[in-house]
């Protein structure tokens, strides 16, 4: 049964990193000694072991320890393995590149579907849907493919943003490009504010945060949903 949690963002204004989650990060991965983490979307200019090491520091506050999947000989057994996951922000078009190249894709989707703790936030959110297509992130490297694990029946856009009336900006919205996509697929889109965050137990999908999204679907008009929605109807 699938347990996840699917997050905009790992860090909020003025908090510390994964602080704003960490209540939740407790209950959700309260059967863990230690974690597993994918750092394959590395932000700019850190290494794999300085993004493990910053994720540790915060995983140390509720007293789980933390490796990263690059430490292992065989990564295939280290996801098989783990006694939960979590996949980092960064780039999505790396991230996927990576995933595919050591041909984890799949795995980890099997591993996350039969019910070890995944929590993924930005890149790693991103690749909980059906296609990483809506993403905010520039193509720096190019992926074999744009499927991604399929956690969830629908894409997401994290770090979803709402036009800014007063602003004088004249490039495309995150809805303009949500649209653009709309164009060509018919894939509903989640747009996730900062603070909120996705609920997965089994088939359920449950909206969590103190915000709302906004939800996308292909020839209708946007809809807002409220924190303690539920997205199911989407299966």
């Amino acid at each position: 049964m699938k347990n996840c949690i699917i997050a905009s963002t790992s860090t909020l204004h003025e908090g510390g990193y994964l602080d704003y989650l960490l209540p939740e990060l407790r209950l959700h991965f309260k059967d863990c000694q230690t974690l597993l983490f994918i750092p394959f979307a590395r932000p700019s200019g850190m290494t794999h072991e300085d993004y493990t090491a910053k994720v540790a520091l915060a995983f140390a506050k509720i007293n789980i320890a933390v490796l990263g999947i690059h430490e292992f000989e065989n990564p295939t057994e280290a996801i098989q393995n783990a006694e939960g996951i979590f996949t980092g922000g960064g780039n999505t078009f790396l991230l996927v590149s990576q995933l595919y190249k050591f041909n984890l894709m799949t795995i980890l989707a099997d591993t996350i579907k039969a019910g070890t703790p995944y929590l993924g936030c930005s890149a790693g959110s991103n690749i909980c849907g059906l296609t990483m297509q809506t993403t905010n992130d520039m193509p720096i490297v190019y992926p074999p493919s744009f499927q991604t694990l399929g956690i969830i029946p629908f894409n997401l856009n994290p770090h979803y943003l709402d036009p800014d009336i007063n602003s004088q900006h004249m490039g495309e919205t995150r809805e303009t490009r949500i649209k653009e996509f709309h164009a060509f697929n018919s894939l509903p889109v989640l747009g996730l504010r900062e603070g909120s965050w996705l609920e997965v137990k089994g088939n359920k999908i449950i909206l969590k945060g103190n915000l709302q999204a906004r939800l996308f679907r292909q020839n209708q008009l946007p809809e807002e949903l409220e924190t303690g929605s539920d997205l199911s109807f989407l299966n």
